[in-house]
């Protein structure tokens, strides 16, 4: 059975709609599939319905952009509900920090000689999702391809530390965070921890409290090993065990579907979910 508990629709930063992320699950044989949108839960009702007539679970989920000792760390939450008030409050909350955050990287690419209009930007928007860095890279992409030499390894390098558009966002840090989502009837676990500024901090967070983590995942060099060694650390560390594409759309390098999940992780997470 294939599964997939990490993807996004354009009700955040994704490319496809709803209607095609559902369709593009079906006709790649997943039958398990989370919705992962930032700071946003608005595909899921959607993709419920999308999914009964097509043989696909849908677990509902979000990721949120925490900090931790100063360095942002994304955690997922998974959900057996996601209309709890306290949640959808802080989602938009959040959602005005992070589009208020994007027109501040706007201004910092601007001052260091890279033209890009909040226009342009606006355009990469799908929906009434937060505006990040992602939708930024695009609009930066779009403006320079064919006209330029600089690639998407250029581009994101101006949002990581030392570059010039380089603004952690730190305003939910990660405790708050994980009580949130527990707090809510939900389960955190952290996301692509291989992509974390200092892979060591994985330590203390999970043991702030039992949560799960995402070890599945293709976005990392050396993906086979680091999956053996994540898998390791959830065994001793963490609950249990996640994975997915964090498929944002068909450019991607790891489709939907495409990592080997094992359900044994995702029957955990749906038992604790039940309770």
């Amino acid at each position: 059975m294939k599964v997939d508990l990490h993807v996004h629709t354009h009700e955040s930063d994704g490319l496809l709609s709803v209607e095609e992320v559902v369709n593009l699950a079906r006709a790649n044989n997943v039958q398990i599939l989370a919705i992962t949108d930032h700071e946003s839960t608005e595909a899921i009702a959607k993709a419920e319905i999308l999914a009964k007539g097509l043989n696909i679970e849908i677990i509902p989920g979000v990721e949120l952009l925490t900090s931790y000792r100063g360095h942002e760390v994304h955690l997922l939450g998974y959900f057996n509900n996601v209309n709890h008030p306290v949640l959808q409050a802080r989602l938009k909350e959040i959602r005005q920090q992070r589009t208020a955050l994007a027109h501040e990287m706007v201004g910092c690419l601007k001052r260091g000689g890279i033209p890009l209009e909040w226009q342009e930007v606006a355009q990469e928007v799908g929906a009434g999702g937060a505006v990040t860095k992602g939708h930024i890279m695009r609009a930066i992409y779009h403006r320079v391809n064919g006209n330029s030499s600089k690639n998407w390894r250029e581009i994101a390098a101006y949002f990581r530390p030392g570059g010039v558009a380089y603004l952690p966002y730190l305003k939910h840090t990660f405790e708050d965070a994980v009580d949130l989502i527990f707090g809510c009837g939900g389960l955190p676990v952290v996301a692509h921890p291989g992509l974390l500024y200092d892979t060591k901090m994985i330590f203390p967070l999970l043991a702030y409290r039992p949560i799960g983590l995402e070890v599945y995942y293709g976005y990392w060099e050396s993906q086979a090993t680091l999956i053996k060694y994540y898998a390791q650390i959830a065994d001793k560390f963490a609950i249990l065990a996640t994975g997915g594409s964090d498929y944002h759309g068909p450019s991607g390098l790891i489709q939907l579907g495409q990592m080997d999940v094992p359900l044994e992780g995702t029957r955990k997470l749906q038992a604790y979910l039940s309770m």
